[in-house]
């Protein structure tokens, strides 16, 4: 009876380590070769060029299949702009294409890609509301970054280079995709190696 409760307790644990193990795997986004797994809306061009996800054209949103309420996602981006032309991006999570118009600006939070505005890269920013306040501004145009965003329950959390930038709580939106933005026509936004972990319960 000893060893047949031993059993039952190595195999629970078992179980609870797979899952355990499974929860803190990263999933890959982004197979850089192709548009597998994204859905574009609105007017922006979207292109993978030597394994870089490339958005241009003006104002529209790439949204990712994936959905979760809690995760932690990391990538790495970069944007550029023509002369004249102001670039603006953004990497929106828990997000939703409005139910009156699929190429509006999501329903949900973006971690802000901008570094011509106070509100720049690292705040976190609630539809045309610039919410969270980033501690400083750590990027330029035509450079690559790493940006991760993690949020739970309540709690958000960006960090830029892995310096952390940004904590907010914050409950409106519960559930949704990730998506990201362009914004301007003369602008591009690129991003790559772009993971993230479902941490839902």
């Amino acid at each position: 009876m000893k060893k047949i409760s031993l059993i039952i307790i190595i195999l629970a644990m078992i179980v609870i380590s797979g899952r355990s193990q499974e929860k803190s795997k990263w999933i890959s986004l982004f197979n850089g070769k192709d548009l597998t797994g994204w859905t574009v809306h609105g007017k922006a061009t979207w292109s993978v060029q030597d394994g870089v996800l490339v958005g241009i054209g003006g104002m529209g949103h790439i949204y990712t299949d994936a959905i979760c309420s809690d995760f932690e996602l990391k990538g790495t981006f970069r944007i550029s702009s023509d002369a004249g032309s102001k670039s603006n991006s953004g990497v929106y999570f828990r997000a939703n294409p409005p139910a009156d118009n699929i190429d509006g600006f999501p329903r949900g939070y973006e971690a802000q890609i901008c570094h011509n505005q106070d509100a720049y890269t690292g705040w976190l920013w609630k539809p045309g509301t610039p919410t969270g306040k980033a501690s400083e501004l750590l990027t330029k145009d035509g450079e690559w970054f790493n940006y991760r965003i993690k949020m739970v329950g309540n709690h958000i959390q960006f960090w830029i280079n892995d310096k952390p930038v940004m904590s907010y709580d914050d409950t409106e939106y519960k559930s949704g995709h990730f998506a990201i933005q362009g914004h301007n026509p003369g602008m591009k936004i690129e991003a790559k190696d772009l993971y993230y972990k479902n941490l839902d319960k």
